[in-house]
């Protein structure tokens, strides 16, 4: 590693030894710990997100900003701390600088958590919902670093969808401006996070994590690079009517319209709302996602690393 690099990184020992013996490795967001989800929920589903990697024989690598440096791999003490100090800024890419200059306290977003983890040459990622087009993005340019950032870090990202208070058709739209293919594992149609439906078509289709690691290896070694979007529906029985979500989403954007709420601070707000109007049900679905995308993650992971294992034996 070079050392410049070096000086601002801090790697847990198991996903230190993964990388360096070809092991797959799983890096998980943390800005679900410290904004996405309320105390004590926050650490129970990080922790159990890190179970469900390990249970398919993956190491997880949950990443923050901590104390000047960036963690990939975070203890549980660190999990902890992350979900119950106040203050926690919540970094993208554009402001991972500005945060290890201050040695803040940062959780990192989905293109937070794709940048620091292609520093490291980790290759799968699992998160919810990726951010995206907002409504109305056509008149605000509302749109989220994280499209830019997955078409640029080398890295499959297994989701369950954009979040559903997002414009999905115009998501799927800037997606494909930015070359990203979007991957349906077992599905023809665009997961809608709560729901497991859009109709919204995927561009292609993948029955296995076999399958998804061939695409990404085709992608990657033929030098086109960039990486790959994974969704996931939720499981049937955690799935939400598309109705209530979207009675619940429209409600929720009239509030942020009336408070003035934007920017960065707009989708923890939505989902906030959407918790109280679903009287909590949107948390735990959010959790069955989260456990899903994880544990389709760590095969996808696991289905890389055997193949690229394999390629070296022969």
């Amino acid at each position: 590693m070079d050392m410049a690099l070096g000086r601002w990184l801090s790697i847990a020992a198991p996903v230190r030894a993964a990388l360096a013996d070809g092991q797959p490795v799983v890096a998980l967001e943390s800005t679900v710990i410290a904004h996405g989800l309320p105390r004590p929920q926050n650490v129970d589903v990080a922790r159990a997100m890190e179970a469900a990697v390990r249970a398919e024989g993956a190491v997880p690598a949950t990443i923050a900003l901590l104390d000047g440096r960036i963690v990939i791999g975070l203890s549980n003490a660190e999990i902890e701390r992350l979900a119950t100090e106040d203050g926690v800024l919540k970094a993208s890419r554009r402001d991972l600088g500005a945060a290890l200059a201050r040695r803040a306290t940062a959780a990192t977003t989905v293109a937070g958590t794709l940048a620091c983890a292609a520093l490291v040459g980790i290759r799968v990622f699992a998160t919810g919902g990726i951010g995206g087009a907002h409504r109305g993005a056509a008149q605000t340019f509302d749109i989220s670093a994280d499209l830019t950032e997955l078409a640029r870090a080398p890295i499959v990202t297994v989701c369950a969808g954009a979040k559903a208070i997002l414009d999905l058709p115009l998501t799927l739209e800037y997606l494909e401006t930015q070359s990203v293919p979007v991957i349906g594992l077992a599905t023809d149609e665009l997961p809608a996070f709560y729901s497991r439906t859009s109709n919204l078509p995927v561009p292609h289709r993948a029955e296995t994590p076999q399958a998804v690691a061939a695409i990404a290896l085709a992608q990657w070694q033929s030098g086109l690079g960039g990486g790959l979007l994974v969704t996931c529906p939720i499981p049937a029985e955690h799935a939400m009517p598309t109705a209530q979500m979207e009675r619940a989403i429209g409600d929720a954007l009239a509030q942020a319209q009336a408070r003035g709420i934007r920017g960065s601070a707009l989708t923890p707000f939505l989902l906030a709302q959407m918790s109280e109007r679903t009287g909590g049900e949107s948390i735990a679905a959010n959790r069955a996602l989260l456990l899903n995308n994880a544990t389709w993650a760590a095969r996808i992971a696991a289905a890389l690393s055997a193949a690229a294992l394999s390629a070296a034996a022969r």
